[in-house]
C-alpha cells in the first residue's frame, strides 16, 4: 500500500478508520525510531499504521537560536517514513497556536476525531499539549475515557548503553565521526540539494566537480574529505566530496560542498542530486600548492575507489 502524507490539523482524514498510531520528532528516522515504527506495524493487526511528526523542533518556534539543526528536512522525513510502510504521516507545523492546543483538545481533535486511534505508542518521556502538561498517565486516562489503548516503547541503545538520538547521530557527523553515525542511523547519511555554478578550482585541477548550493537539505557534515554515491535521476556515481572553504586558495569564504564524479562526465547544473555519506577519508587541510592539493586528490580518489569497491584506473 502507498503511504500518504497530509499536513495541519485541517487536513486530517476523520474518516472513522482505525488507526493505530506513534508520535515524536523523527528526527532522522535513525534506528531507535524504526524500533518503534515496526513494532507500531507488527501490533496495528490491520489498522492504519499513522506517524503524527512536526514541521520543526519546538525549539524553533521558542528558543529559535538554540534549536538543533535538523538531520534531515521534512520531505526526506516524510520519505523515509512512507519508505517503512506507514501508512499515513501527518506533519503538523508546530506554530504558537498549535503550542496552546490543550491536552484535551489534541486528543479529542486529532487523536479520536481526526484519526480514530484505537492503540497509541508513545516514549516514556512523552509530553504533548500547552505547557507540555499531558504526560503518559493523562494520555492513558484519555484513552480509557476515547477508547484507545497507550503502549510504551523503550529506548534503543548502543552496545556501551548510550541511548541512540538525533542530538547523538548530530555530534558525530559534527565531528565527522561518520562511522559511529551511520550506525546510530543504521543507514548511511544523506544530503539533498541543487547543483550551482562554482569556483571551477576543481576543473583546472583535472578534477571537475559539482557545487551544491548551501541550503541542502539534511545536516552537513563536518569539513572534510568523504567517499560517498552520488545519486541523480535514478543513477549512481561513485564521487570524492569535499566539505569546507579549501584552504589552499583562502579565497572561500563560506563553507562550500563538492562532489566528483568518479569515471562519469555529467552536466549537472541546475539538477536535484544527493550525497550517501560511505566513509571520512581525511580533514580538509590546507597545502602549500595548487600541484600539491592535486596530488593529494588523486591519492584521495584511489582510496575512495577501494572504499566503494570502484575499479583501479588504467
Amino acid at each position: 500500500m502507498t503511504g500518504t502524507v497530509v499536513t495541519g490539523i485541517e487536513a486530517l482524514p476523520r474518516d472513522a478508520v482505525p488507526s493505530a498510531v506513534t508520535i515524536g520528532k523523527f528526527d532522522g528516522v535513525h534506528r531507535g525510531h524504526r524500533a518503534v515504527l515496526e513494532r507500531l506495524v507488527a501490533e496495528a493487526e490491520g489498522r492504519r499504521t499513522v506517524v503524527i511528526t512536526f514541521d520543526r523542533h519546538p525549539a524553533a518556534l521558542f528558543t529559535p537560536d538554540e534549536a538543533p539543526v535538523p538531520l534531515v528536512s521534512t520531505a526526506q522525513k516524510t520519505e523515509a517514513l512512507l519508505a517503512l510502510g506507514i501508512d499515513l504521516v501527518v506533519v503538523l507545523p508546530f506554530t504558537r497556536e498549535f503550542a496552546a492546543l490543550e491536552p484535551d483538545a489534541f486528543v479529542d481533535d486529532i487523536l479520536v476525531a481526526g484519526l480514530a486511534a484505537e492503540r497509541v505508542l508513545v516514549g516514556a518521556d512523552f509530553r504533548y499539549g500547552a505547557r507540555g502538561a499531558g504526560t503518559v498517565e493523562t494520555l492513558r486516562a484519555a484513552g480509557e475515557r476515547a477508547g484507545f489503548a497507550v503502549a510504551l516503547v523503550d529506548d534503543v541503545c548502543e552496545l556501551d548503553g548510550t541511548r541512540v538520538s538525533s542530538t547523538g547521530i548530530r555530534s558525530d557527523l559534527d565531528a565527522g565521526r561518520l562511522a559511529e553515525a551511520t550506525e546510530a542511523l543504521g543507514r548511511p547519511h544523506r544530503i539533498r540539494s541543487t547543483v550551482v555554478p562554482g569556483y571551477q578550482r576543481g576543473r583546472e585541477l583535472g578534477y571537475p566537480t559539482a557545487n551544491l548550493a548551501r541550503d541542502a537539505e539534511g545536516f552537513i557534515p563536518a569539513d572534510g574529505v568523504y567517499a560517498c554515491w552520488l545519486h541523480v535521476e535514478g543513477e549512481r556515481y561513485g564521487a570524492a566530496v569535499s566539505i569546507g572553504n579549501n584552504p589552499t586558495f583562502g579565497d572561500v569564504p563560506e563553507k562550500t560542498i563538492e562532489a566528483h564524479a568518479i569515471d562519469a562526465h555529467l552536466d549537472l547544473y541546475g539538477k536535484t542530486v544527493e550525497l550517501e555519506f560511505v566513509a571520512y577519508i581525511r580533514p580538509m587541510n590546507k597545502f602549500p600548492s595548487a600541484d600539491a592539493l592535486a596530488e593529494q586528490m588523486g591519492r584521495d580518489e584511489l582510496r575512495i575507489r577501494g572504499t566503494l569497491g570502484l575499479p583501479l584506473p588504467r
